[in-house]
């Protein structure tokens, strides 16, 4: 497991654990972040790992049957460290390998609409030529977000904000069922190249609903304009910021909003009934749980 001590890789690594895996989480020598102690207590063993070391990493994935990885970070990242950790896969005869996708669908995506999905893009290229049977968790929007940065419902002004069609679907998954699907697929060894969730299927007047109910008072939508006003702020927004070395500059937020709005990046088919066991959390019970 590469990725465990951030939010999405420490919950899929305890969703393996409760599923009786055995967990290897690869942490960069020297860290002190909580995650690490609490995933060891857990029953996980860590390992700490150059990640610039392709020969320490091919140590680290020797006798794995799956290498998740759950890395965030740029070009130098989501690129060139996973490569190197599909390298090490390889080489330590690892058969499977999830890179960090969990997304919108881009493989449907034109380049340069989505900066960070171009870069997992690139990089599905690279694992599209390893020999490694890899799987893609692609989830859609994580639905934690429109309790915290996603500009939609805007809680203050009892408004759903959006731009384009209001009877455009859009994909909502929260983090935790994420993980737990992923822990699933990692420990099947059936998996297709890409597997699709989404914990909710709404349009933005779904989302309206949602919102209302998850109140208990009257949303209004509030719609800025078509899909061109929101890609020339993006353009004009990313002028004054262009060489933002931040994983998700304000920008980026708006290129996914963008994309999921415009709906070529809709998931489909979806294989939530995949591990019947997980319950998908509603977008209502997320919005209800804001303070």
């Amino acid at each position: 497991m590469a990725g465990a001590t951030g939010d999405l890789g420490f919950r899929i690594a305890q969703a393996l654990l409760k599923r009786g895996a055995v967990v290897r989480a690869l942490v960069r020598p020297g860290s002190t972040k909580p995650e690490i102690a609490a995933l060891r207590e857990q029953g996980a063993t860590i390992v700490e790992v150059d990640f610039n070391s392709v020969a320490q990493l091919t140590a680290a994935c020797a006798g794995t049957a799956c290498v998740v990885s759950a890395l965030s970070g740029l070009r130098d990242v989501i690129v060139e460290a996973q490569t190197r950790l599909l390298q090490a896969a390889v080489a330590a005869g690892v058969p499977r390998f999830i890179p960090s996708d969990y997304s919108i669908d881009f493989t449907k995506l034109p380049d340069g609409t989505n900066r960070n999905l171009d870069l997992r893009r690139e990089f599905g290229q690279r694992l599209a030529q390893a020999p490694i049977m890899a799987t893609s968790v692609l989830n859609g929007m994580f639905t934690d977000l429109l309790i915290g940065p996603a500009p939609v419902v805007l809680f203050g002004l009892s408004r759903v904000m959006y731009y384009g069609s209001a009877d455009q679907p859009l994909d909502f998954t929260t983090t935790a069922n994420t993980a737990e699907f992923t822990a699933a697929a990692a420990l099947d060894p059936t998996t297709p190249r890409y597997l699709r969730i989404a914990g909710e299927v709404l349009t933005i007047r779904g989302l309206q609903r949602a919102a209302g109910e998850a109140a208990g008072r009257r949303f209004k939508l509030l719609r800025v304009g078509g899909l061109w006003v929101l890609g020339a702020m993006i353009k004009v927004t990313r002028a004054l910021m262009p060489n933002s070395d931040n994983v998700f500059p304000p920008w980026q937020g708006m290129q996914y909003l963008h994309n999921m709005f415009g709906g070529l990046p809709k998931l489909a088919p979806l294989d939530n009934t995949r591990y019947p066991e997980i319950r998908w959390t509603s977008v209502r019970e997320v919005l209800a749980t804001r303070k």
